[in-house]
């Protein structure tokens, strides 16, 4: 199975703290996360590996080079104009002609990835989402887009809306025919633009909720929170 890891984000909210340096580059207990996002794919045997991008390219390529050293084999699209979360899987539609992974690079996973495999049901949904619980789960007090769900999949995607617990993670499986439902050379966003766009068209997105944790990284003050949790519990 492939993973294409989302790493293309201009990390303009952490500057204060990164300096520039692209977000998944930040390191937590002396590694990158996304170096830590990498181990964590090849331990559940994920190790054919695609990274968008866009903001300093060659910060991430020399950091990471062609995977060999972590085990797993790396490869890159770049993209002239940011195409967005999904505009970055109709990049690489070739690619993606069997069931595959999104992850989103900059932020930092430990959880049963197995367990998300065998919840998505290929002949009932195009995509599972991964989700998790800002009341239940270990988190950075950053939330994402809420979903609101219904059994085993998601109804809706309500940003910023407290009432709803649950949060996208940020990890998905996808059927290849996702590809289809996303516009080429065009910018596109997972959450915003293209699942309610499926919803509104009656497309089954499955859910499953996470049985361990996905940490934000989108400012100074949830990089630090970050840090000051995993060292606490010496977690990874």
């Amino acid at each position: 199975m492939k993973a294409l890891v989302l790493t293309a984000g201009k990390s303009t909210r952490i500057a204060p703290v990164s300096k520039g340096v692209p977000k998944p580059l930040l390191r937590i207990d002396g590694r990158s996360v996304i170096e830590h996002n990498l181990l964590w794919l090849k331990s559940f045997g994920i190790r054919d590996i695609w990274i968008n991008l866009h903001y300093r390219p060659e910060d991430i390529k020399k950091h990471l080079g062609d995977g060999s050293r972590l085990g797993v084999e790396i490869r890159y699209s770049f993209e002239e104009e940011i195409l967005g979360t999904a505009g970055a899987i109709k990049k690489l539609e070739a690619e993606c002609d069997e069931m595959f992974l999104v992850v989103y690079g900059d932020n930092f996973f430990n959880f049963n990835l197995a367990g998300l495999l065998e919840a998505h049901d290929p002949q009932e949904s195009l995509v599972t989402i991964a989700l998790f619980s800002m009341k239940e789960h270990l988190n950075s007090g950053i939330a994402g887009g809420r979903v609101k769900v219904d059994g085993g999949r998601v109804v809706a995607f309500i940003e910023g809306d407290s009432a709803y617990d649950l949060v996208n993670a940020g990890c998905y499986v996808c059927n290849p025919e996702l590809c289809n439902h996303i516009s080429a050379g065009r910018f596109c966003d997972f959450s915003k633009d293209l699942f309610p766009k499926l919803l509104d068209e009656g497309r089954m997105l499955g859910a499953h909720l996470i049985d361990g944790y996905c940490l934000g990284l989108d400012d100074p003050a949830s990089y630090e929170r970050v840090r000051a949790l995993l060292g606490a519990k010496e977690i990874m």
